[in-house]
C-alpha cells in the first residue's frame, strides 16, 4: 500500500511538473509567410555598380559599370526575373538574376545567369529578410580558391536600395566587399531598345499565352500505366529582347495541380540553347539544364538526372510548330538513349489575345 501511495505521489509530481513547465513555455511562433518580402525589387531601376577587379588580392583597383535593371514578378510576386543592361570599360554586359522563394525553408533563392553562356553562375544564394535587410549566403570558387558569398539588401526605400556581395575565406568570421549595386528608381522609358540580328530567336514563336492540355505519367520507369490528364494555360514572356524565355505553366487535374516555371537561355557561341524548370514548393533549380538546339522545326533538350537514385537521361522536345499549335514531350531513358519511355506530353493551342481594356 505504501508502495502505491508513493508511485500515486510521483506521479502526481511529475504531471504537476509538467503542466507547470507547459505552461512556462510559450507555443513556438508560426513562421512568417515572406514569399513577398522582394516587391521593392519590381519596376525599372538605374544602376550604378563598383566591382573589384582583382577579389582577394588586396587590389584598389575597381571597375564601374551603369546601366538599367528592369525587374518583373512571376508567381504572382513569389518569383521575380530581373534583367541587366550595363555599359563599363570593358564594353556591354548583360545578366539575369532568378528570385524564387521557398514557403518550407521560409527562404530566399536567388539565382544568377550570364548572357554568354546562358548558363548558371555559381551556387544559388540563399537566405531571408530580417528586420528590413536581406542576408543570402552560398558557397563558391575565385580563382581556384573555395570562398563564402554573401548577398545583402539594404537601405530600402521606394526609391532606393542597395545590393552588395562579399567574399570570405575564414569561414564568415570576416568579409572582403567585392560587388555593390545602388538603385535609383527608373522608368519604362529608360530601358534600353533591343536590337537583335543573330539567329537566337527560334522560339520567337512562343511569346504569348497557350491553352495547353497535359498528361502525365505518374509513376515513371516502373512499368506502370497511370497516366493522369489535366488543362491549364502557358505564358511565355522574352527576356534579353528574345535571346531568352520564361514559359509559366499552371495546370489543373485529378492529380491536384502543378505549377511550373521553365527558363530558356541562347548561348551565342555554340549557338544552342539551354532549359531548366522549378516549382514553387522549393523554388530551387535543377542541377545542370538541359541543352538542345533546333534542327528542322524541332528541338531536343538533354541532360542526365538522378531519379530514384539512378542516373537517367533525361529528354524534353518540342515540335509541330506552327503560328497556333505546338506540342512538348518529356521521356527517361536508362540504357544510354537506346530506348525512351515518354512520360509527359504537352499540346498547345494559342489562347486569343484579349480585347484591349479586357
Amino acid at each position: 500500500m505504501k508502495h502505491a501511495l508513493f508511485c500515486c505521489a510521483v506521479a502526481c509530481a511529475a504531471l504537476a511538473a509538467q503542466l507547470h513547465a507547459d505552461e512556462a513555455t510559450p507555443p513556438a511562433a508560426a513562421e512568417r509567410d515572406g514569399s513577398h518580402d522582394f516587391d521593392f525589387n519590381l519596376g525599372v531601376w538605374k544602376t550604378h555598380i563598383v566591382r573589384q577587379a582583382h577579389p582577394l588580392s588586396n587590389s584598389n583597383e575597381t571597375i564601374k559599370i551603369d546601366g538599367v535593371v528592369h525587374v518583373r514578378p512571376v508567381w504572382n510576386g513569389r518569383a521575380q526575373v530581373e534583367e541587366i543592361e550595363a555599359d563599363g570599360p570593358h564594353g556591354h554586359w548583360e545578366g539575369l538574376t532568378l528570385f524564387t522563394y521557398n514557403p518550407v525553408a521560409h527562404q530566399w533563392v536567388q539565382t544568377f545567369l550570364n548572357s554568354q553562356s546562358g548558363r548558371f553562375g555559381g551556387d544559388s544564394l540563399m537566405g531571408a529578410f530580417h528586420d528590413g535587410r536581406a542576408e543570402l549566403f552560398a558557397t563558391d570558387t575565385v580563382d581556384g580558391r573555395a570562398v563564402l558569398v554573401r548577398g545583402t539588401w539594404s537601405g530600402i526605400t521606394p526609391t532606393a536600395h542597395r545590393y552588395e556581395e562579399a567574399y570570405s575565406t575564414d569561414g564568415g568570421k570576416t568579409w572582403e566587399v567585392e560587388f555593390t549595386g545602388d538603385l535609383t528608381k527608373a522608368s519604362e522609358a529608360d530601358l534600353p531598345t533591343v536590337s537583335n540580328t543573330d539567329g537566337s530567336h527560334e522560339f520567337d514563336f512562343d511569346f504569348g499565352t497557350w491553352k495547353t492540355h497535359s498528361s502525365r505519367l505518374m509513376h515513371p520507369l516502373t512499368g506502370a500505366s497511370d497516366w493522369r490528364d489535366m488543362d491549364g494555360l502557358t505564358v511565355v514572356t522574352p527576356l534579353w529582347g528574345g535571346r531568352a524565355n520564361l514559359a509559366e505553366f499552371k495546370g489543373t487535374g485529378p492529380a491536384g495541380t502543378v505549377e511550373l516555371i521553365a527558363l530558356r537561355v541562347y548561348n551565342p557561341t555554340t549557338k544552342q540553347w539551354s532549359i531548366n524548370f522549378t516549382h514553387p514548393g522549393t523554388g530551387l533549380w535543377g542541377d545542370a539544364p538541359g541543352i538542345g538546339e533546333f534542327k528542322n522545326g524541332r528541338v531536343d533538350f538533354y541532360d542526365q538526372e538522378p531519379i530514384n537514385g539512378k542516373a537517367v537521361l533525361v529528354r524534353f522536345s518540342m515540335w509541330g510548330i506552327t503560328k497556333d499549335t505546338a506540342q512538348s514531350e518529356q521521356a527517361f531513358s536508362t540504357d544510354g538513349g537506346k530506348t525512351w519511355e515518354v512520360n509527359w506530353v504537352n499540346k498547345y493551342t494559342r489562347a486569343p489575345e484579349k480585347p484591349a481594356g479586357g
